[in-house]
C-alpha cells in the first residue's frame, strides 16, 4: 500500500481537529482591548496546542516522504497517535476555560504524553514495516528528541497537582524543542534520491 492516501487521511484528520480548536474561540462581548486581553488562557491554549498540531502534522508529512510501503499494523498505529490528536481540542478548550488549573493541565498533559507515544508507536511500526536498514530507521536514529520529550512530560505531570502553571511552561518547551526544524527526515529524503 502507499503511503500517500494514509498522509491525505492523516491531513483530513489533523484539519478538523485545528477547525474544531478555533471554534472555541468566543470573541470577547465588549469592545475593549482589555476584554480581549482577559481571554489570554484561550489565546496561550489555543497557540500552544496548534503549535503542537503543525509540529506533529509537519513531523508527520516528512515521516511519511521516507515511508516505503505500508501495511495494516501502521494503519491502526496511525489511528491510535490520531485518537490522541483529536482528543487536543478537548484538553485545550477545559485548559483555557479554567485558567490552567491542576486537573484540565494534567489531563492536557497526559494528552500529549499519548500523542508522543502514539507517534513513536507509529515510526516503529513504520521500521518495522520498511526494515531495520531503511532510510526512515536510519533518519530517526536514537530519537533524542523523543526521549527528552518524554522525560519532560513525566517531570510536567509530576509537578502538575501542586505547580500546574510550571507543568505547562514544560509543555512549551517540548514544543520549543519540537519546534526547531528537524533535519532527520530531510537527510534521509534528499538520501533517497
Amino acid at each position: 500500500m502507499d503511503s500517500a492516501r494514509l498522509e491525505a487521511f492523516t491531513d483530513g484528520v489533523m484539519a478538523v481537529a485545528l477547525t474544531i480548536m478555533v471554534l472555541e474561540l468566543k470573541p470577547p462581548h465588549a469592545p475593549q482591548w482589555r476584554a480581549l486581553a482577559a481571554q489570554w488562557p484561550v489565546a496561550l491554549s489555543y497557540i500552544l496546542s496548534f503549535i503542537y498540531i503543525g509540529i506533529y502534522w509537519n513531523n508527520h508529512h516528512h515521516l511519511m516522504r521516507v515511508t516505503e510501503g505500508i501495511r495494516g499494523r501502521v494503519l491502526w498505529a496511525n489511528l491510535y497517535w490520531l485518537f490522541w490528536m483529536t482528543l487536543i481540542p478537548f484538553a485545550t478548550a477545559w485548559l483555557s476555560e479554567t485558567e490552567f488549573a491542576a486537573v484540565p493541565a494534567a489531563l492536557y498533559g497526559f494528552v500529549l504524553l499519548m500523542a508522543a507515544g502514539g507517534f513513536f508507536l507509529l515510526q516503529r511500526e513504520i521500521v518495522l514495516c520498511n526494515g531495520r536498514d531503511s532510510a526512515l530507521a536510519k533518519a530517526v536514529g536514537h530519537d533524542v528528541k523523543g526521549k527528552i520529550s518524554t522525560a519532560l512530560y513525566l517531570v510536567a505531570l509530576a509537578v502538575v497537582s501542586w505547580r500546574p502553571y510550571w507543568s505547562c511552561v514544560l509543555y512549551a518547551i517540548v514544543a520549543a524543542i519540537w519546534f526547531i526544524p528537524d533535519r532527520r527526515f530531510e537527510r534521509a529524503v534528499m538520501r533517497q534520491r
